[in-house]
């Protein structure tokens, strides 16, 4: 008798935490869900969040990584999401996925096709404030039809529009 109280103890418990093991997944898998993804436009540009971000083939960790991205701070383009996971195009071309905790809001530009001089206003007669190389990663503050105002290495200027990835060609972007 002793033995058959036991067992009835064991189901019930047993049962409860299969329930409780149910709902906590069920509750975890729903932090996962991204309920912002829908209302931010795609594509758009963000920054790595972290020093070490891995590129996998596809949105999840099933699959492969391709390649770890080592520079926090490094614009990419979002240009499409899946869940928690986003597709990213570096400046380059070259796509993966990625968890969006490992991005960020933040907003950064590259220096393309040359040297480039950051001038005081958006002006190509305006005062020089630094040159750029091809490659300089900078914050970027706004930019208006031609100009994109960023700041490096305690430098503030403007830079011509197109001199610079990072920025949709149609957006206004204002911090």
């Amino acid at each position: 008798m002793r033995n058959v109280f036991w067992l009835t103890v064991a189901v019930v418990f047993g049962s409860a935490a299969i329930a409780a093991l149910t709902v906590g997944a069920a509750a975890v898998h729903a932090s996962f869900q991204d309920p912002l993804a829908p209302q931010l436009p795609v594509p758009r540009f963000v920054t790595l969040a972290s020093n070490q971000v891995n590129v996998r083939t596809g949105p999840g960790l099933r699959y492969p990584i391709t390649v770890v991205l080592k520079k926090e701070g490094l614009p990419v383009e979002i240009v499409k999401q899946f869940n928690g996971w986003r597709k990213i195009r570096d400046k380059d071309g070259d796509e993966g996925w990625v968890f969006r905790d490992l991005l960020s809001g933040k907003r950064a530009v590259i220096i393309i096709g040359g040297e480039h001089v950051m001038r005081d206003d958006p002006a190509a007669d305006s005062r020089p404030v630094v040159k750029l190389e091809t490659g300089v990663i900078a914050e970027l503050d706004r930019c208006t039809e031609g100009w994109c105002r960023i700041r490096i290495a305690g430098y503030g200027g403007w830079v011509e529009r197109r001199n610079v990835w990072g920025v949709l060609p149609e957006e206004t972007f204002k911090k």
